[in-house]
C-alpha cells in the first residue's frame, strides 16, 4: 500500500515512512480495540474495505466569522473516520462526522434578525442564538482540509430549519497551515503547523495545536428562517436574517482560524 503525503493541513509529513510500517492485516472487528475507543468513528472494514488509517481531529478553540456576525469556538468540535492509503476517501461509521456542538453566537437572535421587540417576549435564555456545524458533503484531504458545511442557526424564533449554507449549495472551506491568497478585501493570514509526536507503542501519530486557516470562502444568504406569529402563522424572516447578518457574503469578506488537534492511527491498530 502506497502512501504519497499527509495533507500540509495535518502537518506530519515527516512521519509518512513511519506509517508504512504499520498496515498490518487482521481480522475485522466491530467495535474499536481496548486504548482506542476515540476511534469510534473510523468504519471497520467490513464498513469500509479501503480504510487504511483512522482519522480524529479536534478543533480546540479559534473563530468563524462570515458576513458581519463573528461566532468564537469555545466548545470543542470533532471530525472523526477514516482515510484510504493515500490519505483520500473519506468514510465513517455511524459514530463518525463532524460533531453537533452549539456555539453561542453574539448578539443573540435580535442581533440576527434585528427584532428589536422580541426582548419583551423573550427571557435572557430565549433571546440566545446558537450555531452548529455540520458537514454538507464529503471532507477532502489535498493541499488542504476541504470542508463542505452548512450552519444552523438555533433559536425557537427561527423554527427548526434555519441554516446558513445547505446540502446543494454549502460553504466550502479549504483549511490550510500555509498562507492564504484571498480575493480582496481580505488580506492572506498564516496558520502554523502543529507538535508533531509518534507514540511508538500504540502507533498513534498526533499534531498538537496546529493552527489551520481560510479566508476566502463565500458565505450564502439563509435559508428555512421561519416566524410562527400566534403559534400558527408561518413569516420567512430569510431576508431579515441576511441584512441583519450581512449575508449573502462573497468571498474575501469572511474567516475561520481553528486550532486543532490531530491523531491518526493505522485501521489495523483500532480493528485488530
Amino acid at each position: 500500500m502506497k502512501l504519497r503525503r499527509l495533507s500540509a493541513s495535518l502537518g506530519l509529513i515527516g512521519l509518512i515512512a513511519l506509517l508504512m510500517t504499520m498496515f498490518a492485516a487482521g481480522a475485522q472487528a466491530a467495535t474499536p480495540a481496548p486504548g482506542y475507543s476515540q476511534f469510534a468513528g473510523c468504519p471497520s472494514p467490513a464498513e469500509s474495505p479501503t480504510t487504511a488509517v483512522c482519522l480524529r481531529s479536534v478543533v480546540t478553540s479559534g473563530h468563524f466569522k462570515m458576513g458581519n456576525k463573528d461566532v468564537p469556538i469555545t466548545n470543542p468540535m470533532t471530525l472523526s473516520g477514516g482515510l484510504d492509503g493515500n490519505l483520500r476517501n473519506f468514510a465513517k461509521s455511524p459514530a463518525g462526522g463532524l460533531t453537533p456542538v452549539k456555539q453561542t453566537v453574539p448578539g443573540g437572535v435580535i442581533g440576527l434578525t434585528g427584532l428589536d421587540w422580541l426582548v419583551n417576549f423573550l427571557s435572557l435564555d430565549g433571546l440566545k442564538l446558537y450555531a452548529v456545524t455540520e458537514l454538507a458533503g464529503v471532507p477532502e484531504l489535498g493541499e488542504t482540509l476541504k470542508l463542505p458545511i452548512r450552519v444552523h442557526l438555533i433559536n425557537p424564533v427561527l423554527g427548526n430549519n434555519c441554516y446558513v449554507g445547505s446540502l446543494s449549495n454549502p460553504i466550502v472551506l479549504n483549511l490550510t497551515e500555509e498562507t492564504t491568497s484571498p480575493p480582496l478585501p481580505n488580506k492572506p493570514i498564516s496558520g502554523h503547523k502543529g507538535t508533531p509526536i509518534f507514540h511508538e507503542e500504540s502507533g498513534i501519530f498526533t499534531s498538537l495545536n496546529s493552527e489551520a486557516v481560510d479566508n476566502s470562502f463565500a458565505a450564502p444568504g439563509a435559508n428555512g428562517c421561519v416566524l410562527t406569529l400566534f403559534g400558527f402563522i408561518p413569516i420567512s424572516i430569510n431576508g431579515l436574517v441576511n441584512t441583519a447578518s450581512g449575508l449573502p457574503a462573497p468571498a474575501g469578506t469572511n474567516e475561520t482560524r481553528q486550532v486543532m488537534d490531530m491523531e491518526l492511527v493505522p485501521v489495523s491498530r483500532v480493528y485488530p
